[in-house]
Formats: C-alpha cells, structure tokens, sequence
C-alpha cells in the first residue's frame, strides 16, 4: 500500500502562510505539517525526523519553504540541504513570498509574443527578490537585461552576482532615479517588468507612450498605486501604445497553475530541489503540454 504524501511547510514568519497552505492542499497533499517562525538551527531536526521514519518510501515525504522574507527562506532552504547526506535527501521546494512562482510566470508570458534570445528588456525594481530571480530567467533565455533600480551600484551588485552563475550574461546596470534616468533607461526595449514592491509606482504612462520599441510590458505589483500607470490589475494580453500588457493578477493565473504544478512534481522522486531556475522549467513544460 502507497504510503500518504506528507509536506513539512517550513515558514519564517510568526504564522505558517495559509495561501500556501491551501495550494498544497490543493494539488493533492495527504497530511500538511505546518511549522511557524522557523530558524536556521532548528532545520536539521526537523529534516531528519521527516526522513528517518520514511528510509523505504522518502519520496512520499517532501517540503515547502515559504514566508515572506526571501532572504530567510532562501537561508533555510540551504539549511534543508545542508541536513542531506548520501542518499538520505527528499525533495524541496522554495517559493518564499511567491518569489520564484511569480518570476516564472512573469518571464513565459513575456516569451510567449517574443523571442528572449533576441530580446532587450528592462528590469525595473530590479534589485527586489522577484525582480532578482527574472532578471536570472531573462539572462539564462538569452536576452539583453538591463538591471534597473534608483541607485547604480545596487544594480551593479545583481548584475555581478547573476553573471557569477552563468556562463554568459549580457546585463548592463541601470539607474532610474529621476523621469530623465527612467526615459534613457527604456529607450529601445522590446520588453519591460516592473517587479517592485506593492504600492509603488515605477513606469508613468507618458514614459510607456513615448517609446516606441516597446512589444511586451508586465507589472507585477498588484497593490494601488500600480507599478505601471494605466495598467488594470486584471489586464491580460491587452494592447497598449502598441504593446501586449500584463497585469499581476493577469500574470496570476500562470503563477498558480505553477506552484500546484511544482507541489506535485516533489513527489515524483526524492532527490528535487526547485529552485527559481527549476520551477521556470516547469512552467516551460506546462506550456507546451
């Protein structure tokens, strides 16, 4: 008899997210093992007495690192590695306040009326965890990025550390700390994906109109005011000054069938660690079943 599909949900926060939570109910978890306001230290233990009970059927055993601080989840996702050794290991996945569901599903849309390969983009809020991560998805399709945020040398600064993880990147470092910085920032881009926190404004609607490059324009920010002037929430595929327009609940529905799709596939072996780059994939073989 096949043994229940268990997930350790691993949150840093005070509470365990109850979004996650119901998506892992969602695509098909037996028994959910919520733990709250977890720490590095804490994740060994945790890890091995998941493992040791299960040493004959460990892909039935799986977790979820979430929260809303990326950088704690991305600190516990290593200390669930860490607590691997030989062939003791089950599957993990990281997605820490939607960071790399979002970007996965933010960079298909964008490849579904360009090609990457042959693309210019701009990354604004570029330095924010979402942004980060399509930046990296952008660069490992092949296209021109340009790293935007207020201050050079923070753009500078992911420019270096997505260049260290790949082989060839073609990343230039931008400052849009004022309109005039904001209008040479996007001169001549096929595709924009303003990626910064909610509530704040990054691209006026005279910038867009002024620009005629522009094929693909995507706003991630779901909270008033938009990250893109003149951007519905909902808008999907839409058409604007000349260019296909996503918003983030229009991006949103991508997101979703990705994160069930992911919850799902950590059952299919033991040995997975999904990742931002490993989830994209994902959402690749989504697309084309």
């Amino acid at each position: 008899m096949e043994k229940p599909k268990i997930l350790l949900q691993l949150d840093s926060n005070p509470q365990a997210c109850p979004f996650d939570s119901v998506v892992a109910i969602d695509a098909g978890v037996d028994h959910l093992l919520q733990y709250h306001a977890v720490e590095p230290a804490q994740v060994q233990g945790l890890v091995h007495n998941a493992m040791f009970p299960r040493t004959e059927s460990l892909d039935r055993t799986a977790i979820f690192v979430g929260g809303s601080d990326v950088a704690a989840g991305e600190r516990l996702l290593q200390a669930v590695t860490d607590s691997f050794f030989g062939p003791m290991r089950i599957s993990v996945m990281m997605d820490a306040n939607g960071a790399n569901t979002t970007a996965a599903a933010a960079v298909l849309a964008v490849s579904r009326h360009v090609d990457l390969s042959q693309s210019n983009c701009l990354v604004l809020a570029a330095t924010g965890p979402v942004g980060q991560r399509v930046v990296r998805l952008l660069a490992r399709q092949g296209a021109q990025v340009r790293v935007a945020s207020r201050q050079r040398d923070r753009a500078e600064s992911v420019c270096q550390r997505v260049a260290e993880a790949l082989s060839s990147t073609q990343l230039t470092s931008v400052q849009t700390g004022d309109l005039e910085e904001l209008k040479t920032a996007i001169d001549g881009v096929d595709v924009v994906v303003a990626a910064g926190a909610g509530g704040v404004a990054l691209l006026p609607e005279e910038v867009r109109k002024t620009s005629d490059s522009l094929k693909v324009v995507i706003d991630l920010n779901a909270v008033p005011p938009l990250g893109v002037e003149g951007l519905e929430v909902t808008a999907k595929k839409v058409e604007q000054h000349g260019a296909i327009c996503y918003g983030a609940i229009g991006v949103g529905g991508t997101k979703m069938k990705i994160h069930l799709a992911a919850i799902q596939k950590l059952f299919t072996s033991n040995d997975q660690v999904l990742d931002a780059e490993e989830i994209f994939e994902i959402g690749q073989e989504l697309e084309v079943n």
